[in-house]
């Protein structure tokens, strides 16, 4: 029983200590997706839509909620927003290549049809990133249709 009480205090002491160290915030000044915005032009129920299920993970500027400030919970969080980050920036569209604009675009299709984003973890908490099936049908229109224009420009003039 002693070391069983040595274990739990053991971890009660990390997780005390993990409370002083925080993961840096993904937080931006400006508008971090007019880049994004401009080029892409989604009409103004689907860039709401994006607002709100996409760019907390998916762009430079990500919303947190009160939790966030408790480890291990803001390791989690953190981990997941760079792990989004990585594989779709909105807030860097403008470094991506035609090809890479297209073939993102082409995943937000994929991902939206087989229902795979927004993720069941984020929209529990958040549930103004529910999309119905109207709305993701909009979002999968307007990615298609923005898709279509990157292809066109990579075709030989």
């Amino acid at each position: 029983m002693k070391i069983m009480k040595k274990i739990g205090v053991a971890l009660l002491l990390i997780l005390i200590a993990l409370q002083f160290y925080r993961p840096q915030r993904n937080l931006s000044q400006g508008n971090h997706t007019a880049d994004f915005l401009k080029e892409t032009n989604p009409l103004p129920e689907v860039r709401m839509m994006l607002q709100n299920t996409c760019y907390d993970c998916h762009s430079d500027n990500t919303r947190y909620p009160w939790y966030n400030t408790v480890a291990p919970i803001s390791f989690f969080l953190s981990k997941h927003v760079d792990e989004g980050k990585d594989e779709l920036n909105f807030s860097t569209w403008d470094t991506y290549s035609d090809t890479r604009k297209s073939h993102k675009l082409e995943e937000v299709v994929e991902v939206l049809e087989n229902g795979e984003m927004p993720l069941k973890s984020y929209t529990w908490i958040h549930s103004e990133a529910q999309l119905t099936a109207e709305q993701r049908n909009a979002v999968i229109e307007w990615a298609k249709r923005s898709r279509v224009l990157y292809q066109l420009n990579q075709q030989p003039q």
